[in-house]
């Protein structure tokens, strides 16, 4: 049996995932004991957005509150894992191999694309953490192969996770005022099921040209940013994935997650 780590999608939704009883919480706060226990974690949150990858090399990463209007509680919440310099050393050197620019930083923290699925997930905030920035602008492709120069950390005990959001159009949502269990919008669905379809298959190519080929692809992401941690954990992943959660908040975001081994 190989010991090497699988990789993870796992949709974050909105900051509210972590006071609100949901299936995606359920399914986040139960999921870990089916992993490896991990040496450490390298997750690309949609939220951490840079021209170049750059990765958290914090030894004791601060809270990043990037959101408004929310409930007293979630800016009261802290996530203390560590931060490892190490592994963001490590995975910067892997991918300036592969002839990316890519740099360890400091004076970030965690967001929410880290900490709400991770506090769910490792409450005990026992496992050292670093944060890898999307290049929005780059797209797909690039995440597929950024992911890719990343796969030896699967072998040394690092769980790789992109976290984003399958479908993520804010503006539709605060638009229609809907509720937690509103119904499944058609356009929602129809895209979800085609990503399931691509992703499970491995076609790869397919991810690459989700923006042209997918059924309501710009109406789903409006921006790229909340899709490209799913080429990233699929690069990283080397193959097909298995969905292992599918459900819908609001009727609008996609919370569904992958696994790739």
């Amino acid at each position: 049996m190989s010991d090497r780590m699988p990789t993870l999608f796992l949709s974050h939704g909105s900051p509210m995932t972590a006071l609100h009883h949901s299936a995606a919480r359920d399914f986040l706060e139960h999921y870990a004991p089916e992993l490896p226990r991990p040496k450490a974690i390298l997750i690309a949150t949609a939220h951490f957005e840079a021209r170049l990858p750059f990765l958290t090399a914090d030894e004791k990463p601060e809270m990043i509150y990037d959101f408004g209007g929310f409930p007293r509680p979630l800016f009261e919440m802290v996530y203390p894992a560590p931060g490892s310099p190490d592994i963001a050393v490590r995975a910067s050197e892997l991918l300036r191999a592969a002839g990316y620019d890519a740099h360890p930083v400091t004076g970030r923290g965690f967001d929410h694309g880290t900490w709400v699925p991770l506090k769910l997930m490792y409450p005990d905030a026992d496992i050292p953490v670093v944060q890898i920035s999307v290049q929005t602008q780059k797209g797909s492709a690039h995440h597929l192969a950024l992911g890719a120069a990343l796969q030896p950390l699967r072998d040394e005990g690092v769980l790789i996770v992109g976290s984003g959001s399958l479908t993520h159009n804010l503006y539709e949502l605060a638009r229609g005022g809907r509720q937690l269990d509103a119904p499944i919008q058609d356009w929602v669905k129809d895209f979800a099921e085609w990503i399931a379809a691509k992703v499970e298959a491995g076609d790869a190519q397919a991810i690459a040209d989700y923006r042209t080929a997918a059924p309501f692809a710009r109406e789903n992401h409006p921006s790229e940013e909340h899709f490209l941690p799913l080429p990233f954990a699929m690069g990283a992943g080397g193959g097909a994935g298995k969905r292992i959660h599918s459900s819908y908040d609001y009727g609008i975001l996609s919370m569904d997650a992958y696994r790739f081994d």
